[in-house]
């Protein structure tokens, strides 16, 4: 099984390597990193997509499938399952999701592995000289990826406890945004003013606050509270409807269970959605005001623009996500714009870490 799994996952890392390979860019290190980058966003979206669809125990044991590498030769087991519980977490549609969640995730892996490669080689050859290839950054990006392939195991083995499939999400934003960091150095770019150094402060705490967000976003949907608040800017028809933040922060619990085992109670549902929703225009106004001050300055005015659409757009899909009672595709949206607020965040930070200073490509 696992011979089979390396080689779809070689199979899967092939044509994204041959675009790079026969492409007209000189750079092909730079265009590797870029593609990786942008796999990497759409296997956080695929992701969501397999969260939102309940598909993350589609395969209940990892890294394969009821032992193997693929759906269709576990379809005995998979049609088993289906039958004995037809709406259950087991079926061949949640098998497929799942294991094409899979794929991608060691397709990003195998481009990492292609990333430290070059890297090294290139490095040694150039008596470690070429500082474009200098192999630490790569080499952290392969050591971060095993981490969040180790938790996307433990999502699987420990049953959805929401504490791991929120890290698991969180370790998949930090990986965009590292390798957006690294994206970033591959590329030529204007300098900017020394003033733009005034920002380096706001825009870190910028991207701070986003990740506790987002982290609020996944303990909202890993628990299931999209529609704990089921109207809009109130909550259950009040500013402050009945919370219980105990049963519903206690970080380590099963799923849909407190800590001492009983089931758990709506209001701590209530409380966690209406946490995520409250921080939610704390975020969007410091992150507004960044941008906003960030679009007066040469060089970060672009970035910025994108940002007020970003987070604009990610306000609207979060308030009709309520409104429209939880429409899939609505949802997925939504995770895809906070893994864009990453990659422009990380952007912004990197240009403005960088002012005034060479950088090395």
């Amino acid at each position: 099984m696992l011979i089979q799994l390396a080689i779809t996952a070689l199979l899967a890392a092939l044509l994204p390597l041959a675009m790079v390979w026969v492409s007209g860019d000189a750079d092909k290190y730079r265009k590797l990193v870029w593609v990786t980058l942008f796999l990497t966003f759409d296997l956080i979206m695929f992701g969501a997509f397999t969260r939102l669809t309940d598909s993350g125990l589609g395969c209940p044991d990892w890294p394969g499938c009821y032992g193997h590498a693929n759906p269709l030769q576990a379809h005995a087991d998979i049609s088993a399952a289906e039958a004995a519980m037809p709406s259950g977490p087991v079926t061949v549609i949640k098998a497929w999701i799942e294991m094409i969640h899979r794929y991608l995730a060691m397709c990003v892996g195998v481009l990492i592995i292609a990333l430290v490669v070059i890297a090294w080689r290139k490095w040694l050859q150039s008596g470690r000289k070429a500082m474009k290839f200098a192999p630490i950054f790569p080499s952290v990006l392969l050591a971060f990826v095993c981490l969040q392939g180790a938790f996307g195991a433990w999502t699987v083995t420990m049953k959805l406890q929401p504490a791991i499939v929120t890290i698991h999400l969180l370790l998949g934003m930090t990986l965009l945004a590292l390798l957006t960091w690294f994206a970033a150095r591959q590329s030529d770019r204007p300098p900017l003013p020394q003033s733009a150094a005034a920002l380096s402060r706001p825009a870190a705490i910028a991207m701070v606050l986003l990740a506790i967000q987002i982290a609020l976003g996944g303990w909202v949907s890993t628990n299931y509270a999209t529609l704990a608040c089921q109207d809009f800017p109130l909550c259950q028809g009040a500013l402050f409807p009945e919370m219980d933040f105990a049963n519903g922060f206690t970080l380590w619990r099963n799923l849909g269970m407190t800590s001492t085992g009983e089931y758990l109670p709506a209001h701590a549902l209530t409380a966690i959605h209406w946490t995520h929703r409250i921080f939610a225009f704390a975020v969007i106004a410091f992150i507004v005001w960044v941008a906003r001050t960030a679009i007066k300055i040469d060089g970060l005015r672009k970035t910025a623009r994108w940002l007020l659409i970003v987070v604009t757009l990610q306000f609207a899909t979060g308030s009709l996500t309520v409104f429209l009672e939880f429409p899939l595709a609505l949802a997925v949206v939504h995770n895809g714009g906070a893994a864009l607020l990453t990659f422009l965040l990380a952007t912004l930070n990197y240009k403005i870490r960088t002012a005034g200073k060479t950088v090395l490509n």
